[in-house]
């Protein structure tokens, strides 16, 4: 039986939720998966859910969901080749701990024991939830073997000249991997990268969206953008061009975030993000997962308004477990 008609099983049978197995690519008829997928670690924004001194209603809930085992950690994604015992994180956040314990095949957990659980990690940019993982990697926590990191060049730079960070490049844990913009770039057998740059707030370094091609399928994870009409692209025709794309969903409202701007914290609002996508949505060829949601989002809410609202349109919540075929 293929992944993905077990998968199907387990669904059917009340053992995985249904909305965690996402379809095939452009909803093929008897598509099955090649062996290598996605797997959603985290989908909230950089400083988790619940956040830091954070005690709204909403907060306090994550706070149960946590308890229960059924919590949401930041933006992050494995990439996972269970045949060749393969595995990619993108994006280190600062829940990698408990984010890791999602990947359930045994192979990942004896390459974890040997040191060595990643065949490489990506980075999207150097915003704290995405890269602060790395430092449980090094001499206090894993003690990890040196693993390629792919990334652009202005994130290597940063990450190879400020400690604690250059320890981990001094240590031989990490291996900087630069990859240029724009064209394909072959990381194995199964899977392929491309970086596609985005505006955000780079003080650091700048920002990218990966698309990952595998065997079947393609992908497009971009967490972070201040805003769709200052990205080069189209995003219609950028989102239109893969199988699924997860993309930044930070805020419902503006009203979330009271005394402060949208020029403070740049991110499009999720009904301006299914306005410019609702033509691609319709069109039923590419699935829009959002994700990076802030502990304010009222999105995060299961079974609210707001939810309901994103499932008319034709577009879904990230959730932690979610499989993407690749």
């Amino acid at each position: 039986m293929h992944r993905r008609q077990f998968l199907s099983a387990l669904a059917a049978a009340g053992l995985l939720p249904r909305s965690l197995v996402l379809p095939g690519p452009r909803s093929t008829p008897g598509y099955t998966a090649s062996g290598i997928y996605a797997l959603v670690l985290g989908s909230v924004q950089d400083a988790g859910f619940p956040q830091v001194g954070c005690y709204t209603d909403r907060c306090n809930e994550g706070r149960a969901l946590q308890a229960t085992g059924h919590g949401r950690f930041v933006s992050s994604l494995a990439l996972v080749e269970p045949e060749a015992e393969r595995f990619y994180l993108v994006d280190a956040t600062p829940d990698i701990t408990r984010q890791l314990d999602l990947i359930a095949e045994p192979a990942f957990r004896a390459r974890a024991a040997a040191r060595r659980p990643f065949d490489g990690i990506f980075l999207t940019h150097a915003h704290i939830g995405h890269y602060a993982g790395l430092a449980e990697l090094g001499n206090e926590g894993m003690g990890m073997q040196k693993t390629p990191v792919y990334c652009t060049q202005a994130m290597a730079d940063f990450l190879a000249a400020n400690y604690p960070w250059r320890f981990l490049v001094e240590q031989g844990r990490i291996d900087l991997k630069p990859l240029a913009l724009d064209r394909w770039h072959r990381i194995d057998p199964l899977l392929e990268v491309q970086l596609w740059k985005v505006p955000h707030r780079d003080e650091l370094s700048d920002t990218v969206g990966f698309v990952f091609r595998g065997p079947d399928a393609s992908l497009l994870f971009l967490p972070d953008i201040n805003s769709w009409s200052l990205w080069e692209r189209d995003v219609a025709e950028a989102v239109a061009s893969v199988d699924v794309a997860l993309l930044d969903g930070s805020f419902w409202s503006m009203e979330e975030l009271p005394g402060r701007t949208a020029a403070e914290v740049p991110h499009p609002l999720m009904a301006q993000t299914m306005d410019a996508l609702q033509g691609v949505a319709d069109e039923g060829k590419t699935r829009i997962v959002l994700t990076h949601l802030n502990n304010s989002n009222p999105a995060l809410d299961d079974g609210g308004p707001q939810q309901r609202a994103i499932a008319r349109r034709g577009f879904t919540i990230a959730r932690e477990g979610m499989i993407l075929p690749l």
